[in-house]
């Protein structure tokens, strides 16, 4: 699919605020609303804009805890791996979860309440799984960045 400067505008503006008016798009695109609206159109049915989300504060409910899991799986059969990632993609309180090369085999994003809502997380992830070997946990001190930004301009500067 061909992404032109004008598509690259408006998944800058999109990427930065998704309530972004149609209007505020179109003065970024330097576009008229109408455009805007079709290529929104045809940037979404090709999967490009993929979903739009609220970002909330996780510690406004209650989830103050981070973590980053490595994940080490006993065998890495097709279906064993496909189960992992079901069970990953079922538990709410895994942000995010990658399947990776390297030591580890998946690399997972989670938040808990505290300690004991982090036990019971590693209970129904990893310790009622017996295909999970081992997994490692890092406690996250500072959240210094967190997005889903993915840069829009080739050279990866702002136009």
């Amino acid at each position: 699919m061909d992404i032109d400067e004008s598509d690259r505008h408006l998944l800058e503006v999109l990427q930065e605020d998704a309530n972004a008016t149609i209007n505020d798009l179109a003065f970024a695109s330097h576009l008229s609303p109408a455009s805007v609206q079709r290529r929104l159109k045809r940037l979404r049915d090709k999967g490009v804009i993929q979903r739009q989300v609220a970002i909330v504060d996780q510690n406004v409910l209650d989830q103050k805890m981070s973590f980053v899991i490595l994940v080490e799986l006993e065998r890495e059969r097709t279906d064993q791996l496909d189960t992992f990632k079901r069970a990953a993609q079922r538990e709410p309180q895994v942000q995010q979860c990658y399947y990776v090369t390297g030591e580890a085999d998946f690399v997972l994003l989670c938040v808990a309440r505290d300690m004991d809502d982090f036990e019971q997380l590693t209970r129904r992830l990893f310790f009622d799984n017996e295909n999970v070997r081992r997994f490692r946990t890092s406690v996250v001190m500072d959240r210094t960045k967190v997005g889903l930004a993915v840069p829009v301009w080739p050279d990866d500067t702002e136009r």
